[in-house]
């Protein structure tokens, strides 16, 4: 019996010549990330140890200071000169405000991440390097610390749902559309401690920038990874990230799937997600009338340069709605230097927005566009639970950039098509 690719990169990674559902493994990992609320705690956790007090391999273990940062206040402060002063004494990569950005965004961007790796990091949202063709999954700070030390994880390889999109994409459909639609149809739970395996002929028609975003959401359907196979658009992006060597690996085709899942394209129209969960979806002709107070476009979801153009073509010489606050979040600083050149931060300033320096900000309810009682939000993020942006009678609505601008040009959730 073959193997798909997820449990290929695990079997290698664990010194074994194959694994299956449900075995119990210690593998090696290639890279360890946490960001400054994990990494404060594995911190303490690392000092535990016994017989160590110092990392496996500085080289293959990065921390980003993202969430409340640039710090919103002084406990937010003191959390970061700890980790700080910690990566610094540990001489791990270490990417400070102003050459750093949203981990998930800027981790690809340096191409520390790349095809056939293992890799581990203090945040659910870790799974978005499978859009690059390896395992990469959240753990808790305690697994992080142990990581740090031993350069291994414990982990129970997990069966596969391959999930094929055949046929093409509609007008305005991305990647953000066809996630939302996944999630909607297997719920939150529907794929919990399982590979979210992502084929077919709409999937190849994909940018890079789409396909991370896919993975982004794998953790909203209770996915352990999402991932892709790695062609030559995987290679291209890789390649002009980084000069380091990959592995790349494919699905058998006798491989075991749990579940296979096919999905018809003509089926998806653009997709919002309502309150208060990432699988409460509906197609942009259901939304119904939706008036907003704010909209979010960016975030590790979709705060690369592709998102902000899409936003920044509906948004070019228009003005947000008078009633709505607009904020905008390039990934990374070189995302928004890519955006300055460009001339998108421009239109989006002449726009009537907000331009914010990269940060998680707003998405957990940190700073940069919190939320007050009975405000809505149409957001580009990946989750809307109760009061995550701020006040619990808030309400947060998940969709595309393409449909985040449309509805800060007309106060209310509308398509593109629209404007």
């Amino acid at each position: 019996m073959g193997m798909t690719i997820t449990e290929k990169i695990l079997a290698a990674h664990a010194g074994l010549s194959e694994v299956r559902p449900g075995q119990i493994i210690n593998a090696k990992v290639d890279l360890v990330l946490a960001n400054e609320l994990s990494a404060v705690v594995a911190i303490e956790e690392f000092g535990k140890i016994r017989g160590t007090n110092k990392v496996f391999d500085p080289q293959k273990i990065v921390i980003v200071p993202d969430h409340f940062t640039p710090n919103k206040d002084i406990q937010s402060a003191k959390v970061a000169k700890k980790v700080r002063e910690f990566a610094l004494s540990q001489e791990t990569l270490y990417y400070e405000v102003g050459r750093m950005g949203i981990e998930h965004v800027l981790l690809p961007e340096q191409g520390l991440v790349r095809p056939g790796m293992l890799v581990i990091g203090g945040d659910s949202h870790t799974v978005t390097y499978g859009g690059l063709g390896l395992v990469a999954t959240g753990v808790g700070s305690t697994d992080v610390a142990v990581a740090w030390a031993l350069g291994e994880v414990w982990l129970k390889v997990p069966p596969t749902i391959k999930i094929e999109f055949k046929g093409k994409k509609k007008p305005w459909v991305s990647g953000k559309d066809m996630i939302l639609f996944v999630i909607g149809r297997l719920g939150v739970d529907g794929g919990i401690y399982s590979a979210l395996e992502f084929t077919g002929e709409a999937i190849t028609e994909l940018s890079v920038a789409e396909r991370l975003t896919m993975a982004n959401m794998a953790i909203e359907a209770g996915a352990k990874n999402g991932i892709f196979a790695v062609d030559a658009k995987t290679e291209e992006y890789v390649k002009n990230a980084t000069d380091k060597p990959y592995t790349i690996y494919e699905s058998d085709p006798d491989a075991e799937y749990a579940q296979m899942i096919t999905i018809d394209m003509d089926e998806i129209e653009p997709q919002v997600a309502f309150p208060h969960l990432p699988s409460n979806t509906r197609p942009i002709s259901q939304v119904g009338n939706i008036t907003v107070d704010q909209v979010i476009i960016g975030s590790c979801t979709n705060g690369r340069i592709e998102d902000l153009r899409v936003a920044a073509g509906l948004l070019q010489g228009k003005k947000i709605h008078p009633r709505v606050r607009c904020i905008v979040i390039p990934g990374t600083q070189k995302v928004y230097l890519q955006a300055m050149k460009e001339g998108l931060l421009e239109t989006f300033v002449k726009a009537d927005c907000v331009v914010s320096t990269p940060t998680c900000g707003p998405c957990v309810g940190g700073h940069m566009g919190i939320l007050a009682d009975g405000e809505r939000c149409v957001s580009t993020t990946n989750r809307n639970f109760l009061g995550r942006m701020g006040h619990v009678t808030s309400e947060i609505y998940l969709a595309s950039p393409a449909i985040a601008a449309a509805t800060a040009l007309a106060g209310k959730i509308i398509s593109p098509v629209e404007l």
